[in-house]
């Protein structure tokens, strides 16, 4: 959850300070094994572990046969880019709600809350016995949490 001033390159940094691992993931390095990584490929004991760790396994399976490698962002691209800049002026002139899932093995509980503390929003919702897929491990919860929240902000 960026804001004006919390940047995405802090977040970032943060994340990727929290994970203990990649584990079974690949990488790339198309600038050369001397510079870092330019793209990962999620790995299947990875995404089965952090990811979809309490959704039904033919979610996992999908995911595993759609999985495409995800470029990393250096920070000069992160810092200089248009879009990843909120300005003060019209940051939170739409209402945020922040869902934490409460077993996110990626996005840690922790680190969740941390992310709202930094930038707080309007509301929070919890959703307990979620991995990361809501949508796969606890669609039902979800869906009502959208439902009411459409219905507060509409």
């Amino acid at each position: 959850m960026p804001g004006p001033d919390f940047s995405f390159l802090t977040l970032t940094r943060e994340f990727l300070g929290r994970v203990d691992s990649f584990m079974d993931s690949q990488y790339t390095f198309d600038n050369g094994p001397k510079n870092p990584p330019t793209t990962i490929l999620f790995g299947p004991n990875f995404l089965a572990s952090k990811f979809y760790q309490l959704s039904p396994p033919e979610d996992l399976v999908l995911a595993l046969s759609l999985v495409r490698p995800l470029r990393f962002l250096t920070p000069e691209e992160i810092s200089s880019s248009k879009e990843a800049q909120l300005t003060k002026e019209k940051h939170g002139l739409v209402p945020r709600v922040y869902i934490l899932c409460e077993q996110d093995n990626i996005n840690t509980p922790d680190f969740q809350r941390w992310m709202i503390e930094n930038n707080p929003p309007d509301q929070v919702k919890v959703i307990s016995g979620s991995d990361h897929m809501a949508m796969f491990s606890k669609p039902i919860e979800l869906c009502s949490y959208l439902q009411e929240i459409a219905e507060q902000y509409s």
